[in-house]
């Protein structure tokens, strides 16, 4: 038994989908279900015996005892976060409340719960953080790729909660000895994402005719992991990822904002072409460039690949492609 929280977002609820379609092992899926959160996403396996959800706040340290005392876990998998940037920027506290303050409520639930195992038990137990490679920063494109070596240095109240979660959980290994693990994940897309970011935005905006927005001059460069990769990824670390590592799950494969917008246009033309012809790309529209906005996030994920025999099985082509084609075949 597992436990995932935050499982009925984007990255959780694919991780889930994934884990049961692959394993026999039951998962516990607690999530509080803000805007973000939709069950809809785990609509296929809701009265699967394997699984079982329940609404809660990771911060709600009686809930989180209560369901670990009852369920047993093996390990747990923290999905659970406030993440997007722009709402960081208009709601800073909200930000530091759930992905600080809940990481360390957590924490001392999870904390609790390992003490009182077996031996054997809090040997084989795992407490992994889902984080982000924005907690390092702006990468100047002058040096090598951020290596899980490299300080933080979160530059909005996004990467900065972020980075904050991240140093609570390692504080819980040196001074508790809790088994935890971190991965930094990069831009993530695919089925289930949430409309208000990039990739689905420009989806829906494009196929409903509405203008697609551009920050800036829209040459922020990011690496793209297609869901599905990440959550292979995140599977290997639980079985194979050292106590206390840190791992980095990305890809080389760095495009421009623009470039990713313009290249789900093309897409589009070919397999949903617009009924007054012409192309996708007539509607994006530049706009006026969010604060503090970052131009690169320039990621390594040698570690992964070495240690865990781990490697993206999807182009950024082949994956757009698919996620294109659920989109259209989605009811949104």
């Amino acid at each position: 038994m597992i436990l995932v929280t935050g499982g009925a977002g984007f990255i959780g609820s694919n991780f889930i989908l994934n884990w049961l379609s692959t394993s026999n092992e039951p998962i516990v899926n607690l999530d509080k279900l803000t805007y973000a959160g939709n069950l809809r996403n785990l609509s296929s396996i809701e009265r699967l015996q394997r699984y079982h959800f329940i609404c809660g706040d990771i911060a709600d340290t009686e809930l989180v005892v209560k369901l670990l005392n009852n369920f047993q876990p093996r390990a747990i998998v923290n999905f659970a976060a406030e993440s997007h940037v722009d709402r960081s920027i208009l709601n800073p506290e909200l930000f530091v409340r759930t992905n600080a303050l809940g990481i360390v409520k957590l924490l001392e639930s999870v904390r609790s719960y390992w003490a009182s195992l077996t031996a054997k038990e809090q040997f084989d137990f795992r407490f992994l953080q889902i984080s982000t490679d924005e907690v390092y920063g702006n990468h100047d494109g002058m040096h090598p790729p951020f290596t899980e070596l490299d300080a933080r240095n979160p530059t909005n109240p996004y990467s900065a909660s972020k980075a904050s979660g991240d140093h609570l959980v390692r504080s819980f290994l040196n001074t508790y000895k809790l088994p935890v693990q971190t991965v930094h994940c990069c831009n993530n897309y695919g089925p289930r994402h949430f409309p208000e970011k990039l990739i689905p935005m420009t989806i829906l905006n494009a196929v409903d005719g509405q203008d697609i927005p551009i920050y800036g001059d829209g040459l922020q460069m990011r690496s793209w992991l297609y869901v599905v990769d990440t959550c292979n990824a995140i599977k290997r670390v639980l079985g194979a990822g050292a106590i206390g590592c840190v791992y980095n799950i990305g890809t080389a494969e760095e495009k421009s904002n623009l470039d990713v917008v313009i290249e789900i246009c093309k897409h589009l033309d070919e397999i949903h072409p617009k009924k007054t012809g012409g192309s996708y790309r007539a509607q994006i529209k530049h706009v006026t460039d969010r604060s503090g906005h970052d131009r690169s996030y320039l990621m390594c994920s040698r570690k992964a690949q070495v240690e865990l025999d781990w490697k993206p099985l999807e182009t950024f082509s082949t994956g757009i492609r698919k996620t294109i084609e659920w989109y259209l075949r989605e009811d949104h």
